[in-house]
Protein backbone atom coordinates (compact mmCIF):
# COMPACT_ATOMS: atom_id res chain seq x y z
CA UNK A 1 0.00 0.00 0.00
CA UNK A 2 1.46 3.39 -0.96
CA UNK A 3 1.98 6.21 1.50
CA UNK A 4 -0.81 8.37 0.08
CA UNK A 5 -3.40 5.76 1.06
CA UNK A 6 -1.64 4.22 4.04
CA UNK A 7 -2.70 6.44 6.89
CA UNK A 8 -3.99 6.20 10.43
CA UNK A 9 -6.74 8.36 11.87
CA UNK A 10 -6.72 9.93 15.33
CA UNK A 11 -10.02 11.37 16.50
CA UNK A 12 -9.95 13.62 19.57
CA UNK A 13 -13.18 12.90 21.44
CA UNK A 14 -12.47 14.28 24.89
CA UNK A 15 -12.78 17.80 26.23
CA UNK A 16 -15.17 19.37 28.70
CA UNK A 17 -17.63 20.88 26.16
CA UNK A 18 -18.16 23.86 28.47
CA UNK A 19 -20.05 25.83 25.82
CA UNK A 20 -22.49 22.93 25.65
CA UNK A 21 -22.98 22.83 29.38
CA UNK A 22 -20.78 19.77 29.76
CA UNK A 23 -22.84 17.62 27.36
CA UNK A 24 -21.17 14.58 25.82
CA UNK A 25 -20.56 16.34 22.51
CA UNK A 26 -19.30 13.39 20.39
CA UNK A 27 -22.46 11.47 21.34
CA UNK A 28 -24.86 14.25 20.28
CA UNK A 29 -27.09 13.22 17.38
CA UNK A 30 -27.14 15.07 14.04
CA UNK A 31 -29.24 13.47 11.33
CA UNK A 32 -29.95 10.51 13.59
CA UNK A 33 -26.27 9.63 14.05
CA UNK A 34 -23.79 10.57 16.78
CA UNK A 35 -21.28 13.21 15.75
CA UNK A 36 -18.44 10.75 16.43
CA UNK A 37 -19.91 8.18 14.02
CA UNK A 38 -20.31 10.85 11.35
CA UNK A 39 -16.61 11.70 11.66
CA UNK A 40 -15.55 8.04 11.59
CA UNK A 41 -17.56 7.53 8.40
CA UNK A 42 -15.32 10.04 6.61
CA UNK A 43 -12.18 7.90 7.07
CA UNK A 44 -13.31 4.29 6.56
CA UNK A 45 -10.06 3.20 4.92
CA UNK A 46 -7.71 4.27 7.71
CA UNK A 47 -5.37 1.42 8.60
CA UNK A 48 -5.82 2.13 12.31
CA UNK A 49 -8.39 4.47 13.82
CA UNK A 50 -7.70 5.71 17.33
CA UNK A 51 -10.38 7.46 19.36
CA UNK A 52 -8.95 9.46 22.25
CA UNK A 53 -11.58 10.01 24.90
CA UNK A 54 -14.10 8.27 27.15
CA UNK A 55 -15.51 4.97 25.94
CA UNK A 56 -18.63 5.33 23.82
CA UNK A 57 -20.41 2.93 21.46
CA UNK A 58 -19.33 3.41 17.85
CA UNK A 59 -20.35 1.82 14.58
CA UNK A 60 -16.93 0.40 13.61
CA UNK A 61 -13.78 -1.09 15.09
CA UNK A 62 -11.49 1.47 16.73
CA UNK A 63 -8.59 1.57 19.17
CA UNK A 64 -9.54 3.42 22.35
CA UNK A 65 -7.21 5.37 24.56
CA UNK A 66 -7.11 8.31 26.99
CA UNK A 67 -4.73 11.23 27.26
CA UNK A 68 -2.41 11.42 30.25
CA UNK A 69 -3.42 13.18 32.38
CA UNK A 70 -7.16 13.01 31.61
CA UNK A 71 -8.29 16.41 30.39
CA UNK A 72 -4.70 17.29 29.52
CA UNK A 73 -5.62 19.07 26.30
CA UNK A 74 -5.15 18.47 22.57
CA UNK A 75 -1.40 17.87 22.54
CA UNK A 76 -1.60 15.29 25.32
CA UNK A 77 -4.47 13.64 23.44
CA UNK A 78 -2.54 13.67 20.16
CA UNK A 79 0.46 12.12 21.89
CA UNK A 80 -1.74 9.35 23.33
CA UNK A 81 -3.18 8.63 19.90
CA UNK A 82 0.21 8.56 18.20
CA UNK A 83 1.35 5.79 20.55
CA UNK A 84 -1.08 3.48 18.74
CA UNK A 85 -0.26 4.65 15.21
CA UNK A 86 2.23 3.08 12.80
CA UNK A 87 1.40 4.73 9.46
CA UNK A 88 3.63 7.42 7.91
CA UNK A 89 0.67 9.82 7.67
CA UNK A 90 -1.80 10.66 10.42
CA UNK A 91 -5.23 12.16 9.88
CA UNK A 92 -6.12 14.28 12.91
CA UNK A 93 -9.78 15.11 13.46
CA UNK A 94 -12.02 16.50 16.15
CA UNK A 95 -15.16 14.50 16.93
CA UNK A 96 -17.67 17.28 16.23
CA UNK A 97 -17.58 17.65 12.43
CA UNK A 98 -21.06 16.76 11.11
CA UNK A 99 -20.33 17.51 7.45
CA UNK A 100 -16.84 16.09 7.01
CA UNK A 101 -16.67 13.85 3.94
CA UNK A 102 -14.33 11.23 2.59
CA UNK A 103 -13.64 13.57 -0.34
CA UNK A 104 -12.22 16.20 2.02
CA UNK A 105 -10.10 13.55 3.73
CA UNK A 106 -8.73 12.47 0.34
CA UNK A 107 -7.87 16.08 -0.52
CA UNK A 108 -5.92 16.49 2.71
CA UNK A 109 -4.03 13.23 2.20
CA UNK A 110 -3.28 14.10 -1.42
CA UNK A 111 -1.94 17.53 -0.45
CA UNK A 112 0.35 15.97 2.15
CA UNK A 113 1.65 13.38 -0.27
CA UNK A 114 2.08 15.83 -3.11
CA UNK A 115 4.39 18.04 -1.11
CA UNK A 116 6.28 15.10 0.37
CA UNK A 117 6.99 13.38 -2.94
CA UNK A 118 10.26 13.06 -4.88
CA UNK A 119 9.61 16.36 -6.63
CA UNK A 120 9.94 18.20 -3.30
CA UNK A 121 13.29 16.62 -2.56
CA UNK A 122 14.63 17.23 -6.05
CA UNK A 123 13.67 20.89 -5.88
CA UNK A 124 15.78 21.35 -2.79
CA UNK A 125 12.85 22.74 -0.78
CA UNK A 126 12.07 21.56 2.73
CA UNK A 127 9.49 18.77 2.78
CA UNK A 128 6.02 19.73 3.94
CA UNK A 129 4.89 18.43 7.32
CA UNK A 130 1.24 18.09 6.40
CA UNK A 131 -1.90 19.81 5.18
CA UNK A 132 -4.80 21.36 7.06
CA UNK A 133 -8.18 22.71 6.09
CA UNK A 134 -8.70 26.47 5.81
CA UNK A 135 -12.30 27.64 6.15
CA UNK A 136 -14.10 30.30 4.14
CA UNK A 137 -13.08 33.02 6.58
CA UNK A 138 -9.39 32.18 6.16
CA UNK A 139 -9.06 30.40 9.53
CA UNK A 140 -6.80 27.35 9.75
CA UNK A 141 -8.41 24.18 11.13
CA UNK A 142 -5.62 22.09 12.70
CA UNK A 143 -8.10 19.42 13.83
CA UNK A 144 -9.15 18.77 10.24
CA UNK A 145 -5.72 17.93 8.92
CA UNK A 146 -3.25 15.29 7.78
CA UNK A 147 0.30 15.31 9.15
CA UNK A 148 3.52 13.40 8.69
CA UNK A 149 3.73 11.21 11.77
CA UNK A 150 7.50 11.71 11.96
CA UNK A 151 7.05 15.48 12.13
CA UNK A 152 4.44 15.23 14.90
CA UNK A 153 6.59 12.94 17.02
CA UNK A 154 9.63 15.18 16.56
CA UNK A 155 7.83 18.36 17.62
CA UNK A 156 5.98 16.73 20.51
CA UNK A 157 9.29 15.42 21.86
CA UNK A 158 10.82 18.90 21.65
CA UNK A 159 7.84 20.48 23.41
CA UNK A 160 7.93 17.88 26.17
CA UNK A 161 11.63 18.47 26.67
CA UNK A 162 11.09 22.24 26.81
CA UNK A 163 8.03 22.31 29.08
CA UNK A 164 8.35 19.04 30.97
CA UNK A 165 4.81 18.05 29.92
CA UNK A 166 2.36 18.35 27.07
CA UNK A 167 -0.60 18.88 29.37
CA UNK A 168 -2.25 22.25 28.96
CA UNK A 169 -0.23 23.29 25.94
CA UNK A 170 -2.21 24.77 23.01
CA UNK A 171 -2.14 23.37 19.49
CA UNK A 172 -0.45 26.51 18.20
CA UNK A 173 2.68 25.51 20.14
CA UNK A 174 2.95 22.56 17.77
CA UNK A 175 1.76 24.19 14.57
CA UNK A 176 4.17 27.12 14.74
CA UNK A 177 7.06 24.75 13.99
CA UNK A 178 5.44 22.84 11.11
CA UNK A 179 5.49 23.65 7.40
CA UNK A 180 1.90 23.06 6.32
CA UNK A 181 -0.10 23.22 3.12
CA UNK A 182 -3.63 24.67 3.16
CA UNK A 183 -6.65 22.99 1.55
CA UNK A 184 -9.49 25.43 0.94
CA UNK A 185 -12.96 24.88 2.37
CA UNK A 186 -14.53 27.92 0.74
CA UNK A 187 -18.05 27.15 1.98
CA UNK A 188 -16.92 26.30 5.53
CA UNK A 189 -18.91 23.08 5.30
CA UNK A 190 -16.38 20.33 6.03
CA UNK A 191 -14.79 22.50 8.73
CA UNK A 192 -18.12 23.31 10.42
CA UNK A 193 -17.90 22.15 14.04
CA UNK A 194 -20.46 22.00 16.83
CA UNK A 195 -19.13 24.07 19.72
CA UNK A 196 -22.47 25.47 20.92
CA UNK A 197 -26.12 24.43 21.00
CA UNK A 198 -26.69 26.98 18.24
CA UNK A 199 -24.17 25.10 16.10
CA UNK A 200 -25.90 21.79 16.83
CA UNK A 201 -29.29 23.28 15.90
CA UNK A 202 -27.86 24.75 12.69
CA UNK A 203 -26.37 21.37 11.72
CA UNK A 204 -29.64 19.56 12.39
CA UNK A 205 -31.55 22.12 10.33
CA UNK A 206 -29.14 21.84 7.40
CA UNK A 207 -29.51 18.06 7.38
CA UNK A 208 -33.21 18.54 6.71
CA UNK A 209 -32.86 21.05 3.90
CA UNK A 210 -34.48 19.94 0.66
CA UNK A 211 -31.22 19.54 -1.22
CA UNK A 212 -29.65 17.33 1.44
CA UNK A 213 -32.36 15.39 3.24
CA UNK A 214 -32.61 12.32 0.97
CA UNK A 215 -28.85 11.76 0.76
CA UNK A 216 -28.51 12.26 4.51
CA UNK A 217 -31.40 9.89 5.22
CA UNK A 218 -30.04 7.16 2.94
CA UNK A 219 -26.60 7.48 4.51
CA UNK A 220 -28.11 7.25 7.99
CA UNK A 221 -30.16 4.17 7.10
CA UNK A 222 -27.15 2.40 5.57
CA UNK A 223 -25.10 3.14 8.68
CA UNK A 224 -27.89 1.92 10.94
CA UNK A 225 -28.26 -1.33 8.98
CA UNK A 226 -24.52 -1.86 8.63
CA UNK A 227 -24.57 -2.00 4.83
CA UNK A 228 -22.57 -0.28 2.13
CA UNK A 229 -24.28 -0.11 -1.23
CA UNK A 230 -24.49 2.55 -3.90
CA UNK A 231 -28.05 3.85 -4.16
CA UNK A 232 -29.30 5.51 -7.33
CA UNK A 233 -31.94 7.67 -5.67
CA UNK A 234 -33.45 8.91 -8.94
CA UNK A 235 -33.97 5.37 -10.28
CA UNK A 236 -35.62 4.17 -7.07
CA UNK A 237 -37.87 7.22 -6.89
CA UNK A 238 -38.92 6.70 -10.50
CA UNK A 239 -39.69 3.07 -9.69
CA UNK A 240 -41.76 4.07 -6.65
CA UNK A 241 -43.70 6.55 -8.80
CA UNK A 242 -44.37 3.98 -11.52
CA UNK A 243 -45.52 1.38 -8.99
CA UNK A 244 -47.78 3.87 -7.19
CA UNK A 245 -49.37 5.20 -10.38
CA UNK A 246 -49.43 2.02 -12.42
CA UNK A 247 -50.46 -0.46 -9.72
CA UNK A 248 -51.53 1.09 -6.40
CA UNK A 249 -49.97 3.46 -3.89
CA UNK A 250 -49.00 0.75 -1.38
CA UNK A 251 -47.08 -0.96 -4.19
CA UNK A 252 -44.40 1.76 -4.06
CA UNK A 253 -42.75 0.90 -0.69
CA UNK A 254 -43.38 -2.82 -1.14
CA UNK A 255 -41.71 -2.85 -4.55
CA UNK A 256 -38.64 -0.95 -3.38
CA UNK A 257 -38.36 -3.38 -0.46
CA UNK A 258 -38.44 -6.31 -2.87
CA UNK A 259 -35.71 -4.67 -4.97
CA UNK A 260 -33.49 -4.44 -1.92
CA UNK A 261 -34.28 -8.01 -0.94
CA UNK A 262 -33.49 -9.29 -4.41
CA UNK A 263 -30.23 -7.35 -4.52
CA UNK A 264 -29.20 -8.79 -1.17
CA UNK A 265 -30.17 -12.36 -1.96
CA UNK A 266 -28.97 -12.50 -5.56
CA UNK A 267 -26.18 -9.95 -5.50
CA UNK A 268 -27.88 -8.13 -8.36
CA UNK A 269 -27.43 -4.52 -9.40
CA UNK A 270 -30.04 -2.28 -7.75
CA UNK A 271 -30.32 -0.01 -10.78
CA UNK A 272 -30.90 -2.88 -13.21
CA UNK A 273 -33.39 -4.57 -10.86
CA UNK A 274 -35.24 -1.27 -10.50
CA UNK A 275 -35.49 -0.87 -14.26
CA UNK A 276 -36.93 -4.38 -14.60
CA UNK A 277 -39.53 -3.71 -11.92
CA UNK A 278 -40.38 -0.33 -13.47
CA UNK A 279 -40.93 -2.00 -16.85
CA UNK A 280 -43.23 -4.50 -15.16
CA UNK A 281 -45.22 -1.67 -13.53
CA UNK A 282 -45.55 0.05 -16.91
CA UNK A 283 -46.78 -3.17 -18.55
CA UNK A 284 -49.23 -3.61 -15.70
CA UNK A 285 -50.54 -0.07 -16.20
CA UNK A 286 -50.77 -0.56 -19.97
CA UNK A 287 -52.92 -3.69 -19.52
CA UNK A 288 -55.22 -1.79 -17.17
CA UNK A 289 -55.56 0.99 -19.73
CA UNK A 290 -56.31 -1.53 -22.49
CA UNK A 291 -58.94 -3.20 -20.34
CA UNK A 292 -60.59 0.12 -19.60
CA UNK A 293 -60.65 1.05 -23.28
CA UNK A 294 -62.33 -2.23 -24.16
CA UNK A 295 -65.15 -1.60 -21.71
CA UNK A 296 -63.71 -4.03 -19.19
CA UNK A 297 -63.78 -7.11 -21.49
CA UNK A 298 -60.79 -9.35 -21.15
CA UNK A 299 -61.42 -11.76 -23.99
CA UNK A 300 -64.19 -13.36 -26.11
CA UNK A 301 -67.49 -11.74 -27.03
CA UNK A 302 -69.81 -10.06 -24.60
CA UNK A 303 -72.83 -12.18 -23.70
CA UNK A 304 -76.07 -10.60 -24.93
CA UNK A 305 -78.60 -9.55 -22.35
CA UNK A 306 -81.55 -11.87 -21.87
Amino acid sequence: MSDHTHYDAIVLAGGAARRLGGADKPALSVGGRPLLDRVLAACPDAAITVVVGPRRPVGRAVVRTLEDPPGGGPLAALDAGLRHSTAPTVLLLSADLPFLTAATVRSLLAATTRTNGPEASSSGSAPCDGALLRDGAGRDQPLVAAYRAESLRRELALLRAEHGTLAGLPLRALLSELALERVSDATSTASFDCDTWEDVSAARARIREHGHVLDEWITAVKAELGIEVDVDTAVLLDLARDAAHGVARPAAPLTTFLIGYAAGRQGGDVTELSRKAAALANRWAAEDADAGGAGGATGGEAKPAE
